[in-house]
């Protein structure tokens, strides 16, 4: 069996804010090994769905995944994580990145220097959150003499979000962790896995999203799937989690050939290769294989989502084995 405590659970963009105590509440209850929330805009702010998350759990860790480098001003996140690490000591992981660039251009904010702007906020966010002043430029943002007056005694676990190799290699070399967006099969998990573990130091741990859905009508929990495997590949078309799969070339061409305002036709085999749904039996063998390829965790995010508790029950119960499901949780 998969140990449900390398599984996770992603809330987010397709969770109302106000059901998302109750969502993580229930996780927690069924074993899952953490829980994550996705700031996807313009849906629920990251910070406010971080707190949520942590209100409502009691040991497991709870992760920010991701805020963009661009959007929040370094001294103010690390002021906002060093509060939640000061109220929830040992429990908050907080990942950046740069983030979605079609959301970035919809505000103005696409960076000239992308990768510049993520690893020096980053750092300040790493020296903020540690108690030390900064007074400098790092990437797009300057600080002044900045200093947290609520420095966390126990700092929050500083993530880095990454896709693409030289992004996976900075955060390898800097990062506490790795985030891995959705689309990440196993051979794309391995090279990631591969890229991310620098010589000298300690391999930091890899935590893929895999969008999820289990029925024992196996058509229907790929259908719940189709159109996020569909949005999330046109969007990612140009990048390694596609370029990296053996369909990538295929999806590439059929991406370039979409006229403006068409969507992409996915075939069950990406769905297979991109996601996780299935009867129980597949979606068990497809988490395996993405642990097996390097990742340490899994976030799962599930479909359709206004069915979260029956997919949180089923994926406790019949994918990973949780017996005692139905009796110890109602």
């Amino acid at each position: 069996m998969v140990d449900i405590g390398r599984i996770g659970i992603v809330f987010g963009s397709l969770t109302p804010p106000e059901e998302l105590t109750e969502g993580a509440a229930l996780a927690e209850r069924l074993g899952f090994g953490e829980v994550w929330f996705s700031e996807d805009c313009f849906f629920t702010g990251g910070l406010s769905g971080l707190t949520q998350l942590l209100a409502a759990t009691h040991t497991v860790p709870a992760g920010l995944g991701l805020a963009s480098v661009m959007t929040r001003h370094p001294a103010i996140l690390a002021m906002e994580l060093a509060g939640l690490a000061r109220t929830y000591p040992g429990r908050v992981r907080a990942t950046v990145g740069l983030g979605n660039t079609h959301w970035l251009g919809q505000m103005g904010l696409l960076p000239g220097r992308p990768l510049t702007a993520v690893t020096e906020t980053f750092d300040v966010l790493r020296e903020l959150l540690d108690g030390a002043t900064v007074d400098r430029r790092a990437g797009v943002h300057e600080l002044a003499g900045i200093r947290l007056e609520f420095a966390p005694e126990q700092p929050p676990e500083l993530w880095m979000g990454a896709v693409n190799e030289r992004a996976l290699r900075a955060a390898g070399a800097r990062a506490d962790g790795v985030l891995l967006s959705v689309l990440a099969g196993p051979s794309y998990v391995a090279w990631a896995r591969e890229v991310t573990s620098p010589p000298g130091r300690p391999a930091p741990p890899v935590t893929a999203f895999v969008l999820a859905s289990v029925s024992d009508d196996e058509r229907a929990a790929r259908d719940a799937v189709r159109d996020a495997v569909g949005f999330f590949l046109t969007a990612e078309a140009h990048t390694a989690l596609v370029g990296r799969s053996p369909y990538g070339a295929e999806i590439r061409r059929r991406v370039a050939a979409l006229a403006e305002g068409e969507r992409l036709a996915v075939e069950d085999a990406w769905i297979d290769e991109f996601a996780a749904a299935g009867d129980p039996g597949h979606v068990r063998e497809r988490l395996r294989r993405l642990l097996a390829a390097g990742a340490d965790s899994l976030g799962l995010w599930l479909f359709p989502p206004d069915r979260l508790a029956g997919q949180l029950r089923a994926m406790a119960a019949d994918v990973l084995g949780a017996a005692w499901v139905s009796a110890s949780c109602p």
